[in-house]
């Protein structure tokens, strides 16, 4: 084999492996995933408790807040367009509209945390409603728990 053919065999070798290195695991993402959601829902138990009265809403901003970035972080995890979990395979064959209603959650729920740094505890009840449009998304988009 000349030289100039192993040296390209090595680059095109290295550049799959790098690639390779760089991606991760199929469960992995689909565990990261799950655990964005997981994380959404708790937060937005905790959140729905201080607006509901249960608890008081000394910490509605860091709520709201953290509701508003694990949505940003819920649309990027579903980016790498791997298959499975409990997501039905209508995100991927349906990405336009749900990479849609994803960013508009992700809107949304920013909104409504500039709002609950006033400590405006009404309002952001108001927002909850279109900021927090999980069971929509989830009657079209994710598989019924067993």
């Amino acid at each position: 084999m000349s030289r100039k053919r192993f040296a390209l065999l090595l680059v095109a070798t290295l550049t799959i492996v790098y690639q390779q290195a760089g991606r991760a695991d199929d469960q992995d993402v689909i565990d990261y995933r799950q655990l964005i959601m997981k994380q959404l829902d708790a937060e937005s138990q905790a959140l729905g408790m201080m607006v509901s009265g249960q608890i008081p809403p000394d910490s509605l901003a860091l709520e709201a807040k953290s509701i508003a970035n694990a949505a940003k972080a819920a649309l990027k995890a579903f980016e790498p367009k791997v298959p499975g979990g409990e997501s039905k395979p209508d995100v991927w064959s349906h990405w336009e509209d749900f990479s849609k209603r994803m960013q508009a959650f992700a809107r949304d729920s920013d909104e409504m945390a500039k709002v609950a740094e006033t400590g405006n505890v009404a309002k952001v009840t108001e927002l909850m409603i279109t900021a927090l449009p999980c069971k929509e998304c989830h009657d079209t988009y994710r598989n019924k728990k067993k």
